[in-house]
């Protein structure tokens, strides 16, 4: 939906123009042709860098870091550059229209090096947002919401549902708001999930 509604939006990472190893770009280079599905080399700083520079210029960058693992060679343009830009330059600049896909989790098989959640690290991170769905249904309407969204984002992706048998995401062009809370309890526990601002404990 984005890169039919945006001609600025261009998808680029590690073997994205294949189809990407858990298959997520499929097609796409067919659609949108080669100058807006990239394949880049095996760098993730630069993989990020180049992002932050297109996003900078008013592009809509969508970087994809294969596995979430080797995000951390990124580590420093992400917590440095894209998230200080806007303040950096008293709000002149940004680099909103970057947004930052990683898969994540552990799928059982993985080990040390394809199975980490990153995400802690990242959360703590002023200017930066993080998100993480649960779900098909609320990842296409906040992988949406996160490419238009005004911030730099990174939208993990839990490896777990691309292995889901079912699930509806209805297809359409609505985002989810990124700031909704969601409560769910078993039968034990209430987890509350929701930004920093509305975490309370519950029992």
């Amino acid at each position: 939906v984005a890169m039919r509604t945006d001609p600025t939006a261009v998808l680029f990472g590690e073997d994205v123009a294949f189809g990407g190893v858990f298959r997520c770009s499929m097609g796409l280079r067919d659609e949108f042709g080669a100058d807006r599905v990239l394949n880049m080399p095996i760098t993730e700083q630069g993989i990020v860098g180049f992002g932050i520079g297109m996003a900078a210029v008013g592009g809509t960058a969508i970087a994809e870091v294969q596995f979430a693992d080797y995000i951390f060679p990124a580590m420093d343009q992400i917590v440095n550059e894209a998230a200080k830009f806007r303040y950096r330059s008293g709000n002149e600049f940004d680099v909103g229209g970057l947004t930052i896909r990683a898969p994540a989790n552990a799928v059982g098989h993985g080990g040390h090096y394809h199975s980490q959640s990153p995400e802690a690290y990242f959360a703590h991170t002023p200017g930066l947002k993080v998100v993480y769905p649960r779900d098909a249904y609320t990842a296409k309407g906040l992988l949406l919401a996160s490419i238009r969204d005004r911030n730099p984002t990174i939208f993990f992706e839990p490896k777990i549902l691309y292995r889901s048998s079912v699930n509806e995401a209805r297809h359409n062009n609505s985002p989810r708001r990124q700031n909704n809370s969601h409560s769910h309890h078993d039968n034990n526990s209430r987890y509350f999930i929701g930004p920093p601002s509305t975490r309370r404990a519950t029992g």
